[in-house]
């Protein structure tokens, strides 16, 4: 590993109709012993004398230009050149001239972009002078940025970061614990991000390819040896065939394309010798059949029996993933992580009953995780889903395009439909109990951050925005939605990936820097910033198109520039998220280094260091309700057994005890006595009250104006009509029903009026 040597594994045709190819071709230089190790399996259809003009570049300027006549080196089966198969196995001294013209630093950076390019131009013949073939072969020196420790690195840092704010949450510290999930999250968005730009079918050079595989890891492309042997089983158990590429490395070559969309006009080529012979009834439908399984299938190969891949196959390949295992891969990988991930929520749910029960920690410890570990372990998967979502739409949509096999199929359609349905309907619940706060609170926040069985349960969509922006979560999947059709659907064509991706990434920019949803300042910057990044990817991408007929060294150039700007990013944003992570973890007050937001949520969140003159309510609220201490399930106004299928009002209505909908007395729509909105005496949009102050919205049994929940300015309490007073009436008063200065009946008169039954409270119902 430590000589330096100069390589090359496949021969690229240059030039259409090119009469010579090889489907195996490995050089090696070393500099040491000046050898260069040359194995070629070659097919040829050049009969005669021929010269070679060889021509070395580096990140597309001309470093050497020198022309070789065969015959002068010796080599046989070149001199002249002959029609058929030519496997060549040599060593090629390489003189101190051509040692002196090879920059030092070619051996050392990393990635290198260097290309020979060899033209074969007759001497005799008919074509004297003529140039009848063209190849061209990629040179690496061995050293890559596609390196094992920056994988393992990013995976820690983000999978710490999140395990830190679950932490942090189950020790009452919310909002410490929302900062570091939503920045964490971020964090892993931008990578997955990075993995894209590897997946696309645009030709990237080679510091890009290798730097976007150094996160192929976050859309679960990760190779297993194992694991691949049971993939490629199951395929043919049902009915696919799988690849084998790695299975003929030995004998064939694969050219991980970089150029433009010359890879399939030079599959094509090479066939057009084969299929010109036929008949014309069979060679067009032959023609177009090949043109549809090129577009079809991304690992195409040629008539010289190599192979060329782009886009996904060609992240797969590097990863030393078969084609057609890629999509079980990413599907394993999921499935293991929500597996893996449960079984340790349920373990550490164990340990915390152990450790009280045994007294070596505090019972009121993770109580609220204790006590309602269930609800937390729904939110973690739907946050696992949210965090999934990206790989497994990208790799069930380009599945549909493969057809690997019928099994491979219906999973890509369960995975996609049950992916995107279970995110949708998390959204929709989130909106409801939004709206359902802004009629009664006209505060979103209100029951979106007060009510913990919401907060656990569906607070991954919603608790890294501002409580005003709760609805952003649709957008941002409309964007990973978008992203991934046009990865899977246009594999074939770079171009429209590009176009695609430029505005895609400039819409999300714009509405960033417009909406600014994020939590607060310091969050909005750190995600405007990598929606920023993100546009500028973009415009690298379009530019690797070649769609402005750049020069070569134009397109080296930035993409050297693309993996420096990157690198730089995401270091400082590790070394962010690491900072940050470390001082909320060893801090004594974690809430503390963050300011409240603008959105009052901290009013609202039971926090550990934010809330502390509330703890005896809250303890004589679960003991009214008979609720556990520190998480009452109660308390939830959204039901927890809640599906798209279930009918939870009927549910919650008959574990309250209270008569249907339709009865006189009842909690019903349209009830005589009820809190129903169109109800006579009710707390209702429509009730009575209206004339008396309440306004047209349905009130809340706890008054917002009241100073139950401390906030971060003074409220306004309403002025209440003719008595002068700033005091809410309560609708729990039993006392008599007061009078105004007018003699007439005020808002408590509601209680016994024209014998009606008692309220709920009287009964001893709860109120959900």
């Amino acid at each position: 590993m430590a000589e330096p040597i100069l390589q090359s594994n496949s021969l690229n045709s240059c030039q259409e109709n090119s009469l010579f190819s090889a489907s195996l071709f490995k050089v090696v230089f070393t500099p040491n012993n000046k050898t260069a190790n040359v194995d070629i399996v070659a097919v040829s259809s050049v009969q005669g004398n021929v010269t070679f003009d060889v021509e070395v570049s580096a990140y597309g300027f001309p470093i050497i230009k020198q022309k070789v006549s065969p015959c002068d080196m010796g080599l046989a089966g070149l001199c002249p050149m002959t029609a058929g198969k030519i496997p060549l196995n040599f060593n090629l001294p390489v003189t101190g001239d051509a040692l002196e013209q090879v920059p030092g630093i070619a051996y050392n950076f990393p990635d290198l972009d260097a290309t020979v390019k060899v033209i074969f131009t007759m001497t005799d013949g008919p074509e004297e002078g003529n140039a009848v073939a063209c190849v061209e072969a990629d040179i690496s020196n061995g050293k890559t940025v596609d390196l094992l420790g920056v994988k393992w690195a990013t995976a820690i840092v983000a999978g710490l970061a999140l395990t830190s704010s679950a932490i942090m949450s189950g020790l009452g510290h919310y909002n410490a614990a929302s900062h570091v999930a939503a920045n964490a999250l971020s964090l892993f968005g931008y990578f997955q991000a990075q993995a894209m730009l590897g997946l696309t079918g645009v030709p990237l050079p080679p510091v890009v390819m290798s730097w976007t595989q150094d996160f192929q890891w976050s859309m679960g492309i990760i190779r297993l040896e194992f694991m691949q042997d049971i993939f490629t089983w199951y395929q043919r158990a049902t009915g696919g065939t799988p690849a084998t590429i790695f299975d003929s490395l030995t004998t064939v070559s694969v050219q991980v394309e970089k150029r433009s969309l010359d890879f399939i006009e030079a599959g094509m080529s090479l066939a057009k010798r084969s299929v010109a012979m036929m008949p014309r009834s069979i060679a067009e439908p032959l023609g177009q059949a090949m043109k549809r399984d090129l577009m079809r299938r991304a690992n195409i190969e040629t008539s010289s029996g190599s192979y060329i891949v782009y886009g996904i196959q060609r992240v797969a390949f590097r990863a030393g993933i078969e084609s057609t295992n890629v999509f079980m891969t990413c599907v394993a990988f999921f499935c293991l992580m929500v597996i893996f991930v449960s079984l340790a929520v349920a373990a550490f749910k164990g340990a915390c009953e152990m450790a009280v029960k045994n007294k070596m920690m505090d019972s009121d410890k993770f109580l609220d995780f204790r006590n309602g570990w269930l609800t937390v372990l729904k939110g973690i998967l739907f946050r696992l889903t949210l965090i999934g979502f990206p790989s497994m739409a990208i790799m069930c949509l380009w599945e549909f395009t493969q057809n690997d096999s019928a099994a491979l199929m219906v999973l890509a359609v369960f995975f996609l439909i049950g992916m995107t349905t279970t995110l949708c309907w998390a959204a929709f619940k989130v909106i409801m109990i939004a709206r359902r706060s802004i009629v009664m609170h006209n505060n979103p926040a209100y029951i979106l951050f007060s009510d913990p069985q919401a907060l656990n349960k569906w607070g991954f969509l919603y608790v890294q925005f501002r409580a005003s922006a709760y609805y952003f979560i649709l957008p941002y999947l409309g964007y990973l939605g978008l992203k991934a059709m046009f990865i899977a659907f246009a594999q074939h064509s770079g171009t429209v990936q590009a176009v695609g991706f430029l505005i895609i990434e400039a819409g999300a920019l714009i509405a960033a820097s417009v909406l600014r949803p994020w939590m607060d300042k310091s969050t909005n910057s750190f995600n405007i910033a990598i929606c920023a990044i993100n546009f500028v990817n973009s415009i690298f991408l379009m530019i690797f198109t070649e769609v402005f007929n750049q020069p070569r060294l134009v397109t080296g150039v930035v993409g050297v520039v693309l993996w420096i700007a990157n690198a730089s990013f995401a270091l400082v944003l590790l070394l962010m998220l690491i900072v940050t992570t470390v001082i909320v973890i060893f801090r004594d007050n974690p809430d503390g280094r963050y300011t409240y937001m603008a959105d009052d949520r901290t009013s609202f969140m039971k926090s550990q260091t934010h809330l502390t003159t509330t703890t005896e309510l809250d303890a004589l609220a679960a003991t009214a309700r008979g609720g556990k201490e520190g998480f009452n399930k109660g308390m939830d106004l959204d039901d927890d057994a809640e599906s798209i299928t279930s009918d939870s009002l009927r549910r919650q209505t008959e574990r309250l005890g209270v008569p249907s909908a339709h009865s006189n007395q009842s909690f019903g729509a349209h009830s005589n006595n009820s809190f129903g909105a169109h109800s006579n005496q009710s707390f209702g949009a429509q009730s009575n009250y209206n004339n008396q102050g309440y306004g047209n919205r349905p009130q809340s049994p706890a008054n917002p104006s009241m100073p139950f929940f401390p906030a971060d300015g003074p409220r306004s309490p309403p002025r209440y009509q003719d008595n002068g007073s700033m005091r809410a009436p309560s609708p729990f008063d039993d006392s008599p029903p007061y009078r105004n200065q007018n003699n007439s009946p005020g808002p408590g008169a509601f209680r016994q009026q024209n014998n009606a039954s008692p309220s709920p409270w009287q009964r001893g119902a709860g109120y959900d």
